[in-house]
């Protein structure tokens, strides 16, 4: 299946869900925020949330620094 992240497309293997499209893309156990189709989802939601075809990601990885 075909999705988009952080505006490019991507093919992932179906189906599959937020958090293991993240071990896919590296992200693993990292601190993200996921915004699936312009709704942010909760941590606790990422086991629990598959992901369709043509679905829209937007992921960004929480960095601490001054």
């Amino acid at each position: 299946m075909t999705i988009q992240v952080n505006g490019n497309s991507h093919t992932t293997s179906s189906p599959v869900t937020v958090r293991g499209l993240l071990y896919e893309l590296g992200f693993g156990l990292k601190p993200v925020i996921v915004e699936l189709n312009r709704r942010a989802l909760f941590p606790r939601e990422h086991g629990e949330v598959e992901i369709n075809d043509g679905d829209v990601l937007e992921i960004v990885q929480i960095t601490a620094g001054g």
